[in-house]
């Protein structure tokens, strides 16, 4: 992983302002990249800290470049202004990253119809506008990626994964069939398109206020192992027909890389580790 390896690329990343999409953003601008903070947090919610604002200053501060832009990726119009402002700042797009997400881990009849469209508009056509918006940017790069923060392929078919939240499940692997498709659709464009996610429940705000609390977290793993996975994933070549459509796991990902002590990321050294949904 070369320090700097994204130095000068551009990064348009929804969801940034907080958890592993601003983890991503930092870990890219640690090496001198351009991030767009593309998300709706314009004021910090008392259990959900952060903001595009200070996702930007903290970018700026670890040596990057960044623009935050208040975006519903539900709007047509708002994603659209947020690329257009990404090439008036930058010239550009190198690397979108499909994070923004919503969830509701309920049973079909404690569903709401509008939890339910907020999750398929967010999770599934969120990823497919910013996809569509992105993609002639990213067809001129000189090593383009798309990342879903997304499910692997693998768990389609598994029922235990549907039966207890289906209307999130289906949402989520929305997002993985964007990747399935996408890769395939996109080679001729040499635009990788791939999915990434972690092994273990990863240490976010949302863990901590929505997700179990406390003891959810000690079994959890720091959003740098996120990053750090999807600064691999970044690296390799667009054109490398085991670069695109590939369904990665975080810490298969840094072992590949030769990363072999995982246990920096621990967010509480020793403690027993609980594994994701999907996994």
């Amino acid at each position: 992983m070369a320090s700097q390896g994204l130095k000068g690329k551009t990064l348009f990343i929804t969801g940034a302002s907080r958890g592993i999409g601003k983890a991503i953003g930092l870990r890219a601008a640690r090496d001198g990249a351009n991030v767009v903070i593309a998300a709706k947090t314009a004021e910090a919610h008392p259990k959900l800290p952060g903001t595009v604002y200070t996702a930007a200053e903290e970018m700026e501060k670890a040596g990057g470049k960044a623009v935050p832009c208040l975006v519903d990726v539900r709007d047509e119009a708002q994603v659209k202004e947020a690329v257009d402002r990404a090439i008036a700042a930058f010239g550009g797009i190198d690397i979108l990253v499909n994070n923004a997400s919503a969830i509701s881990l309920t049973g079909t009849l404690e569903t709401p119809m509008k939890r339910f469209d907020l999750m398929h508009q967010i999770n599934t056509r969120g990823t497919f506008l910013c996809s569509q918006m992105c993609i002639p940017h990213l067809a001129k790069a000189e090593n383009p990626h798309i990342l879903n923060l997304a499910p692997p392929l693998s768990s389609i078919t598994d029922p235990k994964w549907f039966g207890p939240h289906v209307a999130y499940t289906m949402a989520k692997f929305g997002m993985t069939l964007c990747v399935l498709g996408m890769a395939e659709e996109l080679k001729p464009k040499k635009i990788a398109v791939n999915a990434l996610w972690p092994r273990t429940v990863i240490a976010t705000s949302a863990v901590q206020n929505l997700l179990g609390g406390d003891d959810v977290m000690k079994g959890s793993r720091t959003v740098e192992i996120m990053a750090d996975a999807a600064h691999v994933i970044f690296m390799k070549a667009s054109t490398d027909p085991k670069a695109t459509g590939q369904f990665f796991i975080d810490d298969e990902v840094l072992l590949g890389a030769g990363v072999t002590d995982l246990s920096k990321y621990a967010s509480v050294p020793g403690a027993d580790l609980i594994p994701d949904f999907f996994v």
